[in-house]
């Protein structure tokens, strides 16, 4: 990452980590690949860490965070800023996702009398 711009180098560094992030711990993978690998962890210390997208992001930023950084001070720096970044982009995601939900029906109102003139439908 020596030739990109410090913001493009953490930019993409950040991408990666929720990319590799999410699919580790919300998504079936190619081939259900890391589907049965949660399944076969159970409920071991690696598979809960499978399950908590915030844990998992500490680790899986670790070697990111190696490429960005020119220190020891540096490292830590960007080792927790790669992780909170890619937990903003996952709650980012989830807010995007809730906002395409159905909008709550309501069965007292499927009578939609308001839209009518009178109780029957009639026009006066």
């Amino acid at each position: 990452m020596n030739a990109w711009r410090p913001e493009l180098g953490f930019a993409l560094a950040a991408l990666a980590t929720w990319r590799v992030t999410h699919l580790i711990a919300a998504e079936d993978g190619p081939a259900d690949l890391m589907l049965s690998l949660r399944a076969k962890l159970g409920t071991s210390v690696f598979g809960a860490l499978m399950d908590c997208f915030q844990c998992l992001s500490l680790w899986i930023a670790v070697p990111f965070a190696f490429v960005l950084a020119r220190s020891a001070p540096s490292w830590v720096l960007a080792w927790l800023a790669l992780s909170g970044a890619a937990c903003l982009l996952e709650r980012l995601g989830a807010d995007r996702a809730a906002l395409q939900m159905e909008p709550p029906s309501f069965p007292e109102n499927n009578n939609h009398v308001v839209l009518r003139s009178t109780q029957d439908g009639a026009e006066n």
